[in-house]
């Protein structure tokens, strides 16, 4: 990873309050603050589970990590697995820092729900709430959020319900994230066969076995290494598969 972009200092009036590495509370302007690796803390409040519960938390196991990573609903963990499959992301956290602000004489505060670092050294802060379930209040945070992203160079998102199209791909390749699906004794012969376009199926049964082909060939489209068009249609037999560098 490059270093963190260089951005002006700015963000007057706005502060921030996260973890140390110790667990101790530091608190501190947010023009001085955004240099933090904010991919790397912990979350500066928990995910609370009980009964009758609306929104289902839990832990996403990231493949980019290697560790677990908390969302408060699975509008959140889609976004999670968004994040954990796009290969220009390095690290997230959830729930990384409080952005504090005064108004009206007392002090306002807003955890938003992730934030990401990308390849290029970008700190990427994102809210997650579907647009049905913003009212005054919440557009007015997110607004300010948003302000003081600017003010730092930080990419602000807010994001929603992920396209369902897209979330079922994702969650099915999501199921051979982890490195022990994939098999070198077959990653090179996948490779080498979808070096051109071909139908998923009808090329892994060229290169041997599909129950014992497809969980590398799974593996690889998630990395990357392969491609496939995982927006507009379900992922099948029939979808057209290319390696990436051929692809380029």
């Amino acid at each position: 990873m490059t270093g963190l972009a260089p951005t002006p200092l700015g963000g007057a009036g706005f502060g921030l309050r996260y973890l140390g590495p110790s667990g101790e509370v530091r608190s501190e302007a947010l023009g001085l603050g955004w240099r933090t690796r904010f991919e790397a803390v912990s979350p500066v409040r928990r995910f609370p589970s009980y009964r009758g519960q609306r929104n289902f938390p839990g832990s996403w196991w990231s493949a980019t990590l290697g560790e677990l990573v908390g969302f408060e609903s699975w509008v959140e963990r889609d976004q999670l697995m968004l994040l954990d499959f796009d290969r220009s992301v390095v690290g997230f956290a959830s729930q990384p820092f409080w952005l504090t602000w005064w108004d009206r004489g007392r002090e306002r505060r807003h955890a938003p729900d992730f934030f990401a670092r990308l390849v290029d050294g970008t700190g990427v802060v994102i809210d997650v709430r579907p647009d049905e379930r913003i009212d005054e209040d919440d557009a007015l945070v997110f607004a300010l959020t948003q302000d003081a992203c600017d003010a730092v160079g930080w990419e602000y998102r807010r994001e929603g319900v992920l396209d369902p199209v897209l979330a079922a791909n994702l969650r099915w390749l999501a199921g051979y994230r982890h490195p022990r699906c994939l098999n070198s004794e077959w990653s090179g012969r996948v490779l080498g066969r979808f070096a051109d376009p071909s139908p998923l199926l009808a090329g892994v049964r060229e290169v041997g076995d599909p129950i014992a082909v497809l969980p590398t060939l799974f593996h690889l489209l998630w990395l990357g290494i392969l491609s496939a068009d995982l927006a507009t249609a379900p992922l099948s037999g029939t979808s057209m598969v290319v390696a990436q560098e051929a692809a380029g």
